[in-house]
């Protein structure tokens, strides 16, 4: 459909108090200096609720937005290098400047969005484009719509975070609206004690196989019983596959069916096509780092399937363990080599000349399945609907919890050549819901 984003006003919060000068200069880690400078983004919907007649509107839009500024304020407090500003691949300068707020507004309903969600609408709700992260670590756009609801995006620069540091900022923003900040547990800047800075000069930036093109992004959701079909597909004699490890086979095999002729017309190639999945390197260094330890703490285990995918009894569960393997040996031997030495960043000069060739197709997952993406309650009720938006990058996937029941949405980023073949690939639509995952949301607003 077709809608358009006014901009009201535009302005810079800064935090409560200053940041004591010993803390001004947050240095990256190798893990931060390696991340492209996009914005993660995400959408949260919330509609009017039903005993706010529309003569209230502007007054509650009014409390709310300074509600949310006076809870940035004082977030930013705590989550000091997000009011600064990232200087390259070194440092923070922890300056207080301040992060980018916007309000705005629409001449759409949210359930012109949520009841048929197109990724590229969600861009419009985010104040800038995702690959403009230089120097701002955070963003946030409030957009009110016709029907009296709003929606709340953010975006925080990757160099800064990971998914788990930008929900951990996110969900600590809401409790501190909510008037329940002291309860959550403060940020750990600790993430360049664990990953020394390293010379990066002269070093291409890797971006795992993921290259600007044009790209069309489509959401693909699989309802629970449907996963449970695509599990059974991928059953071996070890352990029951997880959700995203037999949805992550179950794509990887449609796009190498759909996409490259290996399966359906026998072509031969030389190209190694890869499977990677971001991994949290937390829970698996000794001794473990806690969850509110922030950065990029995050790594890619890389598997390369054999192609054509076996389609022998129907299974997949060949992929699935390929990369279970993978994930496996990001192990605390892979962690302390990731530490010490510089045979990682070789490895990565190695792959982003490859992929540069064509000698490497890298597919992308990450999963947010689990995450709290549903919890950031800034005092007036959850999330109707939580989304992301549309990248510019091919091959990437993103996995989401839908809002009801236990169904998983894909975000799938392609070439647009590319997504014309695999959104038409009829084994694929036998496993798509042709249901909207926030379909039960309709029926809960009046929005």
């Amino acid at each position: 459909m077709k809608f358009q984003v006014e901009i009201l006003s535009t302005e810079t919060i800064k935090p409560s108090s200053p940041t004591p000068d010993h803390l001004h200069h947050h240095k990256l880690s190798y893990l931060d200096q390696i991340q492209p400078p996009i914005f993660m983004p995400m959408v949260l919907f919330y509609p009017k609720e039903p005993d706010h007649n529309d003569l209230d509107l502007i007054s509650i839009h009014e409390q709310r937005c300074s509600k949310i500024k006076t809870a940035l304020s004082d977030t930013l407090v705590k989550f000091y290098p997000l009011a600064g500003r990232v200087h390259g691949t070194q440092y923070v300068d922890c300056n207080d400047e301040g992060a980018y707020y916007v309000e705005a507004k629409t001449d759409c309903k949210i359930s012109d969005i949520i009841n048929n969600p197109n990724p590229k609408d969600f861009n419009k709700f985010l104040p800038f484009e995702l690959d403009a992260a230089h120097e701002l670590p955070v963003c946030f756009q409030v957009t009110f719509f016709a029907c009296g609801g709003m929606s709340i995006a953010m975006g925080m620069s990757h160099k800064v975070g990971d998914a788990l540091s930008y929900f951990t900022f996110l969900n600590g923003l809401a409790a501190e609206s909510r008037g329940e900040g002291n309860d959550i547990h403060p940020p750990e800047f600790v993430s360049d004690k664990y990953f020394p800075q390293k010379d990066l000069s002269g070093f291409y930036q890797h971006r795992s196989g993921i290259i600007k093109q044009n790209i069309s992004t489509k959401r693909f959701v699989f309802d629970a019983p449907m996963v449970q079909a695509i599990r059974a597909k991928c059953i071996d004699m070890s352990r029951r596959s997880t959700r995203v490890e037999a949805l992550s086979a179950f794509i990887w095999s449609r796009y190498i069916a759909s996409c490259t002729g290996i399966q359906r017309d026998g072509v031969t190639t030389n190209a190694t096509y890869t499977v990677s999945h971001a991994v949290n390197l937390r829970t698996r260094m000794e001794p473990p780092l806690p969850e509110y330890t922030f950065g990029n703490v995050t790594r890619t285990a890389i598997a390369v399937p054999p192609v054509p995918v076996d389609p022998k009894d129907g299974t997949l569960h060949g992929v699935v363990n390929h990369v279970r393997e993978a994930i496996k040996q990001v192990d605390k031997e892979y962690i302390k080599k990731l530490q010490e030495g510089d045979e990682h960043l070789s490895f990565l000069r190695s792959l982003s000349e490859e992929v540069k060739r064509g000698e490497v197709v890298s597919f992308s997952f990450t999963s947010l399945c689990r995450f709290p993406i549903y919890d950031a309650d800034f005092g007036w009720g959850k999330p109707v609907y939580v989304g992301s938006a549309s990248f510019t990058f091919k091959n990437l996937v993103s996995f989401f919890d839908t809002n009801v029941g236990d169904g998983v949405e894909a975000w799938i980023n392609l070439l647009e050549e590319d997504m014309e073949k695999f959104e038409a690939d009829e084994e694929l639509l036998k496993y798509v819901s042709p249901a909207l995952s926030s379909k039960n949301a309709k029926a809960s607003i009046n929005c």
